[in-house]
């Protein structure tokens, strides 16, 4: 190892400028030349990227040229290429980001389209094979932490009461005052609607909350049920403004009691009521005139879809309605068999599966409908939100950046980052199409075929 020793100092000679600090050993000098030439063969040369990198030795940044980077990526240590991409797959890259083998300064959103480009390059073997003999060429990272799946306990059946109630809690359970950091004062966890583009996200919130009450054509009086009620905030809004007796249900004690303190909070109670249970055990409970569901069906697993439309069903009389609000997976232009093999290979989905939302399943529109269908519901009307929900994550994503210190405080630094980067990689896969948004409007005729919806949506827009 080739080492510059700093020269002695005279005791009488003044000192006016700091000793020299020891030069970069050969094997340092190696592993940034490797990380440079393996960038390279990932991106591209410098001058072509739009991104700048930072290496572990913070003065050395490569930058794309004049322009301004959209992000910088920062490489922590000189391993942390391997660490990120061996094995290959998206479920590695994200577990590598919690782990603080790199970060992101800047647009995380706009970084996650690099594990796209990798996940279309490593389809190809030829890239496959020299990008691993590259990497070989890197430092061997050290042990790494152990990260603990959210909801890792996986025992018992797919989407039974039990375990479905597990899944649940391991996500909302990591703290309402977490949660509070970032969502808008009324806790609202589910896509926003921005009518102009110019509202708040308080505004937003509140904008989705009033379109869902007025699709469902709430009056005075009429009993409401919401599946899946997270926090509160719909039954509240729809008790307040709307003047009927609302029952949210949810599968989180945490949202429970933040629930029932704020509709005691707000003289609610005569006419609110959250409780923990599950949508298969609604027996007992007097036909509602109008149910909801958001953010719920995406929780439920397709092989269960005709036993939740059912419940739903059963829940609601004759005439009346049910808003099915949720995130439906969208399509491919690249579609077929090739998608499906790169997904697989990529491990597509798998981060979020493991330390996000275990046993999750975006249903696909289509099929979704004709279960519902099969039922018994009439399609009323289905609107797409899927730019709203890009837009709304955004928000989020801004927040929860501004509030980095209280959100690493109250939990972890990989809860932060776990939920920084699924709620980013979320954007962006709304943005380009690849998840959308469905508001499904469903009607339960009567014996003679009759449902309660207008003949036009007029209503909906009238100030």
């Amino acid at each position: 190892m080739r080492t510059a020793v700093p020269q002695p100092v005279r005791p009488e000679a003044p000192r006016t400028r700091p000793p020299e600090t020891p030069a970069p050993s050969r094997s340092a000098d190696n592993a940034l030349a490797r990380t440079r030439d393996l960038l390279a063969h990932l991106f591209g040369p410098v001058a072509a990227r739009t991104f700048a990198v930072r290496f572990w030795d913070s003065d050395v940044t490569d930058g794309p040229g004049r322009r301004s980077p959209e992000f910088t990526l920062v490489l922590s240590r000189p391993s942390s290429l391997r660490a990120m991409l061996m094995p290959p797959s998206q479920l590695r890259l994200g577990e590598a980001y919690v782990r603080g083998e790199f970060d992101v300064e800047g647009n995380l959103e706009a970084a996650t389209r690099l594990g796209e480009q990798l996940r279309d390059r490593f389809s190809s073997a030829r890239f496959a094979a020299r990008t691993g003999r590259l990497l070989l060429r890197l430092p061997r990272p050290g042990r790494r932490s152990q990260l603990r799946g959210r909801g890792a306990d996986r025992s018992g059946q797919r989407h039974s009461m039990e375990r479905d109630a597990h899944a649940i809690r391991s996500h909302y359970d990591v703290g309402n005052d977490f949660y509070a950091l970032w969502l808008d004062p009324a806790m609202v966890y589910s896509c926003a609607y921005f009518p102009t583009g110019t509202e708040s996200l308080a505004e937003a919130q509140q904008a989705k909350l009033d379109h869902i009450c007025r699709k469902l054509r709430l009056e005075r009086g009429e009993r409401l049920l919401d599946i899946g009620c997270g926090w509160g905030g719909l039954i509240m809004h729809a008790a307040r403004e709307y003047g009927v007796h609302a029952f949210g249900i949810t599968l989180s004690p945490a949202q429970a009691e933040w629930a029932g303190s704020h509709i005691r909070s707000a003289k609610l109670e005569d006419r609110c009521a959250v409780e923990v249970r599950d949508y298969r055990a609604l027996d007992g409970l007097e036909p509602f005139d109008k149910v909801v569901s958001v953010g719920m069906c995406e929780h439920v697993g397709h092989a269960r879809l005709p036993g939740y439309f059912a419940a739903a069903w059963s829940a609601l009389r004759p005439g009346g309605l049910f808003l099915n609000h949720c995130i439906v997976s969208g399509q491919d232009p690249k579609g077929g068999r090739r998608r499906s093999l790169r997904k697989f290979l990529w491990r597509e989905g798998r981060f979020t599966d493991r330390h996000v939302f275990p046993d999750g399943q975006l249903p696909v529109l289509g099929p979704m409908l004709e279960v519902a269908e099969a039922q018994g519901f009439e399609t009323r009307d289905v609107e797409s939100l899927r730019e709203h929900y890009a837009t709304t994550l955004r928000h989020w994503v801004q927040r929860l950046e501004a509030a980095r210190e209280e959100a690493t405080g109250l939990t972890s630094p990989e809860t932060y980052r776990t939920w920084r980067i699924y709620m980013a990689n979320s954007a962006r896969q709304f943005a380009a199409g690849r998840m959308g948004l469905a508001q499904a409007l469903l009607a339960r005729p009567d014996g003679r075929g009759v449902v309660e919806v207008p003949r036009s949506r007029e209503d909906l827009y009238r100030s």
